[in-house]
């Protein structure tokens, strides 16, 4: 038989009026008593729903007749629950200790990071994988109309020049397997995004005047550079980038709800940042393989980065000096806008990069 507890103060609700009645709790073997003016009840422990321990706050418990239980004095209410046989459940007692808090939030840590690094792109794929072309053909026709409104101008490469690009892409990709090659155009435009080229989804390639006349008698460097851009139409990283930024979004929001639109918007950037490097490195296995293929070198993409980082230490070293105090500043050279993340000129061309390539002609 229990040691019989020194009866409980709370107070009764009978779940059918708002107002309080002053009761004293006992329990008598298997059964709870609710003493009080005008009340006596005898409830099995069984029917009442214990609240959980927690370090602060009323304690209400669940009755089956529809009545409640409160208790402010949650220290003696813990007493009395325990004397009644309610021990803590794992849950509860995880909750109470810091230890288990620390490796509870370490573990969400550790879960974010998995689905922020492989399960956010393994979701993208899978949905880019569903979509039909015509979603890639919808967003990069809007895309281009965006440009060409904010940022492109037409351009000013003469039309045989153009042709003459066109044709050199063209041959090479004669050689490359039946039905590896996907629909694709060259568009050429003047902007102030420098020597570059990129591939908006659905298979148009811009190249720029500027890249032009970077590679000004380097043909196969530019077949290798739109052989770069056609593997991202091939692996469709457009639309994947469209999805993982907003699967990234999502997943976010999901945590931060709206704490801070900054904070919220900063994981967005560096993910679309990541993801594109590896669609880089996607992309350059692709060029890799066009230009072996085309019995081209893969070397010549390494002239592409040389030009690059000449031309770069070309600005650096004609760059204006720094105005005195008090005088207006230059502007800054216009840069190229992060939405487009899979333009080749829109992370820095690092020596793995060139690695990559300089390996793959030594290994012909």
């Amino acid at each position: 038989m229990p040691e019989q507890a020194a009866p409980l103060a709370a107070e009764y609700f009978d779940g059918t009026s708002a107002r309080a009645h002053a009761v004293r709790l006992n329990r008598q073997g298997s059964d709870l008593h609710i003493d009080g003016d005008g009340i006596a009840l005898c409830l099995p422990l069984r029917d009442v729903t214990w609240p959980e321990r927690t370090r602060h706050g009323l304690r209400v418990a669940q009755l089956a007749n529809g009545g409640t239980l409160h208790c402010a004095d949650v220290a003696a209410w813990d007493a009395f629950a325990r004397h009644c046989g309610q021990g803590d459940s794992a849950v509860v007692r995880a909750q109470q200790s810091w230890r288990w808090v620390g490796v509870s939030m370490l573990a969400l840590a550790v879960l974010l990071v998995v689905a922020y690094q492989w399960g956010v792109p393994m979701v993208a794929r899978a949905v880019v994988a569903l979509a039909p072309p015509a979603v890639d053909r919808s967003l990069g026709d809007a895309a281009l109309a965006s440009l060409d409104e904010q940022l492109m101008q037409p351009s000013r490469v003469s039309a045989e020049r153009q042709q003459q690009l066109r044709a050199a892409f063209a041959q090479a990709l004669a050689a490359q397997p039946k039905g590896s090659v996907p629909e694709h155009r060259i568009e050429f435009r003047r902007s102030r995004i420098g020597a570059n080229a990129f591939a908006l989804p659905g298979g148009t390639l811009i190249v720029t005047d500027d890249l032009v006349q970077l590679l000004d008698g380097h043909d196969d460097t530019m077949v290798g550079v739109l052989a770069h851009e056609l593997g991202h139409l091939r692996q469709r990283h457009g639309l994947r980038l469209v999805v993982q930024t907003a699967a990234v979004g999502v997943l976010v929001g999901a945590v931060l709800g709206d704490f801070s639109t900054l904070l919220a918007g900063a994981p967005v950037l560096l993910g679309q940042a990541g993801y594109s490097r590896d669609a880089e490195r996607e992309a350059d296995e692709e060029s890799i393989r066009v230009l072996r293929n085309a019995g081209i070198s893969p070397a010549v993409m390494v002239t592409f980065f040389d030009k690059a980082a000449e031309r770069e230490a070309g600005k650096s070293a004609t760059a204006p000096a720094t105005p005195a105090s008090g005088a207006a500043s230059a502007p800054p050279p216009a840069r190229q806008p992060s939405w487009l993340g899979i333009a080749i000129g829109s992370h820095p061309a690092d020596e793995e990069r060139v690695q990559r390539f300089r390996d793959a002609a030594a290994a012909r």
